[in-house]
């Protein structure tokens, strides 16, 4: 009972830091925020019998299986259910209990509960029926017959909701949430082709008087900022960047970490094809061929030019996520010139207070980084990222 209630104050524990004049913490929020988290409670009897003793697997990830269950409501939902002895797990337990019980918006994944039951750890979240970004944008069209139905208009579509579900996680919280991990394998899409943002294992509160915070390095190879990747520096430009990436990827269809050099080509990477076409004003050369017969040439115009724009080497020349949206609406000459983007080691060359050896077994944890993809879209909910360890003092900056 006394590791339950530890675990329940670590989970409320977020929702209750918020300090008066006096330096005290709001009781009346205390009171609040444990008789929410009690109702988000169930019971591990409810969700056995929901599950039909955990028989229906949607994905196997690092973290453990997700299942299907149907609630005696009516509700479909996908139960994850964390490994019994990770530390990992736990601490992703509480990190994604804790910053989600909170969160409402049609573009994030909804988090209907939690239950902990002697060594389980179960979260309870919507079930959304279809696959993963990931699973469609880079299959085979043979192999999935979705992918004929990603056309332009609903990959311009999902642009549009992440970027209002990444505003609504920077500003439309009591505190800003940092996802940390944007990636095409985190964005799940209902029946309607609706995006949500999930998995927030790795997600952070971040201080809104702060630059950035200083913290460990979790995230997934080719989606991580330079200044992130190298530094530990964290702000919410590090999501921008992340967003960047997926911009290009649906527009390309080419995933960032497994891009193959073109024949004629210098281009190492994604961002650095993107950006040499763009120069060369060959942006149709870009375009995914499965969507040139619908796509609307000023909409992808647009649309590059913002993936860029969120790629730069440097946080302060991205745009934040509310000037994201409004660039959506204009046309591509009325947008500030983008730089060349920032590649993680071009330009960020240092980690501060790393060994050697400290950079070489972080470099092989995050080149071994993948997707993460099981057998469908809620492997995403399971997955595990890499990571691995970086800090620096320098700058305005919160060591967590």
């Amino acid at each position: 009972m006394t590791k339950t209630r530890d675990i329940l104050r670590k989970l409320i524990n977020p929702f209750t830091t918020r300090h008066d004049s006096g330096n005290k913490v709001n009781k009346e929020e205390s009171i609040e925020a444990i008789v929410e988290f009690e109702r988000k409670a169930f019971q591990y009897d409810t969700l056995v019998t929901a599950t039909r003793n955990f028989s229906e697997k949607l994905g196997e990830g690092g973290f453990g299986p997700v299942f299907k269950g149907l609630l005696e409501d009516g509700r479909e939902v996908a139960v994850k259910r964390l490994a019994v002895g990770s530390r990992q797990g736990e601490n992703q337990f509480a990190n994604e209990a804790s910053l989600l019980s909170g969160v409402q918006h049609k573009n994030v994944v909804h988090l209907y509960g939690f239950c902990i039951h002697g060594a389980d750890r179960l979260l309870v979240y919507e079930y959304v029926a279809n696959e993963s970004l990931h699973k469609i944008l880079f299959a085979c069209s043979n192999d999935c017959p979705k992918r004929a139905e990603l056309n332009w208009q609903r990959r311009y579509s999902i642009m549009l909701a992440v970027a209002k579900g990444l505003l609504y996680l920077h500003e439309g919280t009591q505190t800003p949430i940092i996802h940390r991990d944007i990636k095409a394998a985190n964005i799940l899409l209902d029946q309607r082709w609706v995006p949500k943002i999930a998995d927030f294992g790795m997600a952070r509160l971040f201080p809104a008087d702060e630059s950035h915070v200083n913290t460990r390095v979790a995230g997934t190879n080719g989606y991580m900022a330079p200044e992130y990747l190298m530094h530990g520096w964290l702000s919410p430009k590090a999501d921008v960047y992340s967003f960047g990436v997926v911009v290009l990827e649906l527009v390309t269809g080419c995933q960032c970490h497994c891009f193959v050099p073109l024949p004629g080509t210098d281009a190492k990477n994604l961002l650095e094809w993107a950006w040499m076409l763009y120069k060369e004003r060959r942006i149709l050369e870009m375009v995914d061929p499965e969507i040139r017969p619908t796509l609307d040439l000023a909409q992808v115009s647009t649309c590059v030019h913002i993936g860029l724009l969120c790629t730069q080497a440097e946080p302060k020349q991205r745009p934040d996520m509310r000037r994201i949206s409004i660039l959506f609406t204009k046309q591509p000459s009325t947008l500030e010139e983008p730089s060349r983007p920032g590649i993680p080691g071009r330009r960020y060359t240092s980690r501060p207070h790393l060994t050697s050896g400290t950079l070489d077994s972080s470099r092989n944890s995050l080149s071994s980084s993948g997707s993460g993809i099981g057998s469908s879209s809620y492997s995403t909910l399971a997955s595990t990222s890499a990571s691995a360890s970086a800090s620096s003092s320098k700058g305005k900056g919160l060591q967590l």
